[in-house]
């Protein structure tokens, strides 16, 4: 951030030096580091905190690309089948609910087929 080589520093401790003087310069250095200390201590507080609320939201960004992805397959098979099942309506010209209700009808009623006997089995003289 700043660049502040080795003689800049000396240049600046020896002006600190005589504008404090030596019996105050320890406890001046001492306070100086520990304020420079939770500055740096806030400032990596605030990074993670701002880290985390960008992980949470794109972990919610995920979670509804996930929810769209889910939505989208099962919606996407329903109109499918549904444009299928009415182009086979326009095609064939009958719905399928009455070519269903049709078939039931037609099991239910007996066959007009003449009877042979064949469901008899035959007797067997002993």
């Amino acid at each position: 951030m700043f660049d502040i080589g080795f003689w800049e520093l000396m240049i600046i401790g020896l002006v600190a030096l005589l504008v404090v003087g030596p019996e105050r310069l320890p406890k001046l250095a001492y306070t100086a580091g520990k304020w420079l200390g939770k500055g740096r201590a806030m400032i990596g507080s605030i990074k993670t905190e701002i880290d985390r609320e960008m992980k949470a939201d794109e972990l919610k960004r995920i979670v509804e690309e996930q929810k769209k992805i889910m939505e989208d397959p099962l919606e996407s098979v329903i109109t499918d089948t549904e444009d299928a099942m009415n182009q086979f309506k326009e095609q064939t010209g009958v719905d399928l609910a009455d070519a269903k209700s049709d078939d039931q009808e037609s099991q239910a009623e007996p066959t007009d087929a003449p009877d042979t006997g064949a469901s008899e089995s035959p007797k067997n003289p002993v």
